[in-house]
């Protein structure tokens, strides 16, 4: 049997009047060539740093916006005919914060979006921000603290879509020095998609946070938001060929025991190929059917799908281009891929992914062919504010032919203490019957017109240092005119000196589905010391929920046992009353990190769930012999599962290696 499941919708591109400030000639440096690249090891010799371009005199973002950082930094550039280097000189008469040892831990969580930079932070870190394209739009960061930890991500939309999944290949180390840190990074121009010729200028900032005093600062600013790209500096004067290597193949091998089953084995891989500096085209057959950590078990009050985060390498390239608010594409949706094949990147002002998989959901003769395409074109105004004006139309096809379209229109404003926006969206009462063959669209048939206020005051009192106030109004109607919900929060957040934090939450909604409801939901929450990773917060939430009352307490901490052993804990306890469908629950989470060296490390993930008798385990030794793609991993699991099912599978080893070529 042959089954074929494609989903089709038009998508107009995302067209923003942005905040274009035209770079200050003070924030332009002239790219320097280097005869001998320099040892990346950290330090900072003025012989092989002699002659790159200097950024210094770094702008606080926060808390002062616009005012000199209080604390010295230095940016060094250069290049050859393959890389891009750059070094950070960094003065801090206190060590720094830097505790995170994992690349791509958690320098940013997986909520990074744009304030990034700010309560995410974990450690003191450098940035580097690079717009290869000089498009005043999208760009590449590259993120290091202390201990030469890596993460890596890209920025669409002017900073407004922040993909944080996204891996390459680069060189980083640090070093604690007399005056501070230092670091030292080599970007290959194979890793990214830039413009290629003679005399080219790209965007490019320099950024760096100091937790201790929550001062985040760039070179290039005052800035709107911290990877407002139209507002950085530029990067001028370079020479740069197209890549000297155009392609990148990575193979998979997996064998797996598993008990009371019969062994297996498998091979994978996935091949890129840069048809210009700017384009590229990715395949894959059977791809990275790597040992993925398991889906979190999750608290989901709500009578909507809940969205789960992509793990596989192949459609996480371009993933930032997929990230509108209607969503049109949810990788997830596309299970058991046998081989797919995608071409991505950017010429001129024109943004362009195309992607096409098959896949086998039920290991038999079953086959779905999944089909994805959006071009997007650049439109900018000018302007001295940070405004902007979002908008977004999709035409679906499928099975009905009636109520396929869906639009939003958003003016917004942002600045680096406060963000408003109302925002207006039609949803056809057949568009997601269409549209979620690939996409993900929670609820359709909908007229929805929704608002937003948040607020951040700098107290710098002896007691409180600051105070963040979030408020959010929602309410929508289906397309014949009935009133189906609206929704009011209101949140307000207290970070005092001492390092205690106080955060207070109000909800009150109506839903109409079988009948009409009215939930509603008070909440506080305690922490200490959450700017570290070395943190402890507790919570208490209760109220009405489709007419059971409910209680949820929550916890999490995270302690470094050693400067090598790191261990985090979460706790959710829900109780429901009535509870007519058993879904009171006691979930617990467990992280485990034991690091022999960045690159030999041991990892143990353990969750339970009460409600549907879960106990998952999971436990990975892996060493990164050609970071951050070439490793070889032996990996025991016990109880993996489906998200939200009950743990059924028995023990299990895998042994897995991956070549990069």
């Amino acid at each position: 049997m042959l089954s074929t499941a494609i989903g089709f919708v038009a998508v107009a591109a995302i067209t923003s009047l942005s905040s274009r400030v035209p770079a200050d000639s003070v924030f332009e440096l002239r790219a320097a060539v280097t005869p001998t690249p320099p040892v990346i090891d950290g330090a900072v010799g003025e012989e092989e740093w002699q002659g790159a371009a200097t950024a210094g005199s770094f702008i606080q973002y926060e808390p002062r916006r616009g005012s000199p950082s209080l604390v010295r930094t230095e940016a060094l550039v250069m290049y050859d005919v393959g890389h891009l280097f750059v070094a950070f000189r960094v003065w801090d008469p206190e060590a720094p914060a830097a505790q995170l040892t994992r690349r791509d831990a958690d320098l940013l969580s997986d909520d990074a979006v744009i304030l990034i930079l700010d309560s995410l932070l974990s450690d003191d870190a450098v940035i580097l921000i690079l717009d290869s394209h000089n498009d005043h739009r999208s760009a590449y960061y590259f993120m290091t603290n202390a201990l030469g930890t890596q993460t890596d991500g890209r920025v669409a939309n002017d900073g407004r879509t922040v993909d944080a999944t996204w891996d390459a290949s680069w060189q980083s180390a640090s070093r604690s020095t007399e005056f501070g840190w230092t670091v030292e990074m080599a970007i290959p121009f194979t890793s990214i998609k830039y413009r290629a010729g003679d005399d080219q200028t790209w965007g490019v900032n320099f950024g760096r946070s100091r937790r201790r005093t929550l001062e985040v600062s760039f070179w290039a600013g005052p800035l709107e938001n911290q990877f407002r790209v139209s507002q950085g500096g530029s990067l001028a004067g370079l020479n740069v060929p197209p890549p000297l290597r155009r392609h990148q193949i990575i193979t998979y091998g997996l064998t797996r025991v598993q008990q009371h089953a019969p062994d297996d084995w498998d091979l994978g891989g996935d091949v890129r190929y840069a048809l210009t500096p700017g384009i590229s085209a990715y395949g894959t057959v059977n791809p990275d059917f790597a040992t993925i950590e398991a889906d979190q078990e999750q608290i989901n009050l709500t009578r909507f799908e809940l969205s789960l985060r992509e793990k596989r390498p192949f459609f996480l390239e371009g993933a930032e281009l997929f990230r509108q608010r209607i969503r049109t594409f949810y990788s997830r949706r596309i299970p058991d891929i046998t081989g797919g094949a995608q071409v991505l990147g950017k010429q001129g002002a024109w943004s362009i992914a195309a992607l096409g998989a098959r896949s086998e959901p039920l290991g038999d003769s079953t086959v779905g062919t999944f089909a994805v395409g959006r071009v997007q074109r650049d439109v900018f105004g000018s302007s001295n504010i940070a405004f902007t004006v979002t908008a977004q139309l999709v035409q679906s096809w499928g099975e009905f032919d009636t109520g396929t379209w869906a639009y939003f229109i958003r003016p917004a404003y942002d600045s680096p203490t406060g963000h408003f926006h109302v925002r207006y969206t039609h949803l056809g009462d057949r568009f997601a019957d269409n549209a979620n063959a690939i996409g993900f669209i929670r609820d359709d048939d909908r007229r929805e017109l929704d608002a937003a206020i948040e607020r951040t005051f700098w107290v710098r009192s002896s007691v409180v240092e600051r105070t963040q106030y979030d408020s959010n109004y929602n309410i929508y109607w289906g397309q014949n005119g009935t009133l189906r919900s609206w929704k009011i929060d209101q949140s307000v957040g207290i970070e005092f000196h001492n390092r205690l934090s106080v955060e207070a939450d109000y909800t009150e909604e109506f839903k109409r589905f079988e009948a009409d409801f009215r939930n509603r939901e008070i909440g506080v929450e305690v922490g200490y010391n959450t700017r570290e990773f070395q943190s402890a917060s507790a919570g208490f939430q209760f109220g009405r929920n489709f007419d059971s009352d409910f209680r949820l307490w929550t916890a999490s901490g995270g302690y470094k046992v050693t400067p090598e052993l790191s261990v985090e804990y979460e706790l959710q306890q829900l109780t429901l009353d009535p509870d007519p469908e058993g879904e009171s629950t006691w979930i617990h989470v467990v992280r485990a990190n034991q690091f022999f060296t960045k690159d030999l490390y041991l990892r143990v993930f353990f969750q339970t769930n009460s409600a549907i008798d879960r106990r998952n385990l999971q436990a990975v030794f892996v060493y990164r012999y050609r970071p951050p793609f070439g490793t070889l991993q032996l990996a025991f699991q016990r109880g993996t599962a489906e998200f939200g099912q009950r743990s059924q599978q028995g023990n299990t080893f895998f042994l897995k290696a991956t070549g990069v070529f």
